[in-house]
């Protein structure tokens, strides 16, 4: 049977639209180095590097030596309570602290609405428990936290409407500059869609590689480990 379509979301794909990110100048930054450094950067072609890790660990490793590569570095978000993995493994506490040995920033992806919902505890105390958790057991100070939408039919960001990072010692979360440029994401699994300050830009399936190409002066990029394969999806 012939494929008539070759697959988009290939490791070997995303290497290339970062390469060509590079070599179109971008400066890339971890959400961290953003955040730190917006009002003082003179850059003018800025990619904010964003890696959510909903499923798979192990692709985020193959993720982060890509970056490694590429002289970049990027914003990993780890799940604490996901049925589909435990941070804390033997081998994905290894790939994990690869990353922070390799530079990465580490960011909590939360679900404290969720654990609240569940399991009959404030989201404030379940934050700061989760917080305290990852500092301890990989001997880090995580500096952000990034939503997750999960299946409960609940929103993890509704908890930050009346919360503000810096009082539970964070410095973003990473919606806070979810409107200061084009936000792109493969948050559709086969598609891209994109965001400009914040509004949805309806039909736009340019990957990341094409925006960049039209040169905006701030991109922010969100990426998922899961959605990338060598070959297909089911690999």
């Amino acid at each position: 049977m012939k494929i008539l379509k070759k697959f988009h979301f290939t490791f070997d794909n995303l290497e290339t639209q970062f390469k060509t990110a590079i070599d179109l100048g971008y400066k890339v930054l971890t959400c961290e180095e953003y955040v730190l450094n917006k009002k003082l950067t003179n850059e003018k072609k800025i990619l904010i590097n964003r890696v959510d890790i909903d499923f798979s660990v192990k692709k985020a490793e193959k993720i982060g030596k890509m970056f490694n590569d590429l002289g970049i570095k990027a914003s990993f978000f780890i799940r604490l309570h996901a049925p589909e993995y435990n941070p804390f493994s033997f081998e994905n506490y290894r790939i994990i602290k690869y990353l922070i040995d390799s530079g990465h920033e580490i960011g909590y992806h939360s679900e404290i609405i969720d654990e609240s919902a569940i399991w009959g505890e404030s989201a404030e105390d379940c934050l700061s428990r989760d917080i305290d958790t990852i500092n301890r057991i990989f001997n880090i100070k995580i500096k952000g936290i990034a939503s997750h939408g999960g299946l409960t039919g609940l929103n993890n960001l509704d908890f930050w409407k009346n919360q503000n990072a810096s009082e539970f010692g964070l410095l973003y979360e990473a919606y806070d500059f979810f409107e200061d440029g084009l936000y792109v994401s493969d948050g559709e699994w086969t598609q891209w869609k994109c965001y400009k300050n914040g509004v949805l830009v309806e039909g736009n399936r340019k990957s990341l590689e094409e925006h960049v190409k039209d040169k905006h002066p701030l991109i922010y990029s969100l990426i998922h480990s899961d959605t990338f394969f060598d070959n297909h999806f089911y690999e």
